[in-house]
């Protein structure tokens, strides 16, 4: 079995919420869904990435939403080619 990194992780539940600018954000379940992570570890890398700055977090009561930041978005786009330079060697992150 192989594992996922934490940097790996963190470029997933960005990528989940990517698109999602002229909404309100991206629920829970639907990064839950698409990153495929439980609720405890997803809840700790939503506080981590909007601590970081990396998502925007907006409130409505109990409901929180999400949404790449800039920031966020600059983190895709390096990882991105980071993942590509990897794979040309032959790596696997």
């Amino acid at each position: 079995m192989i594992y996922r990194t934490q940097v790996r992780i963190i470029a997933d539940v960005l990528t989940a919420t990517r698109g999602f600018y002229g909404e309100d954000g991206t629920g829970v379940t639907t990064i839950i869904q698409k990153a495929n992570l439980s609720y405890n570890r997803l809840s700790k890398v939503l506080n981590d990435l909007v601590a970081a700055g990396l998502l925007c977090e907006t409130s409505a009561g109990k409901i929180s939403k999400y949404k790449l930041s800039e920031k966020g978005e600059e983190f895709l786009n390096v990882y991105g080619k980071f993942e590509e330079v990897a794979d040309s060697f032959g790596l696997r992150l």
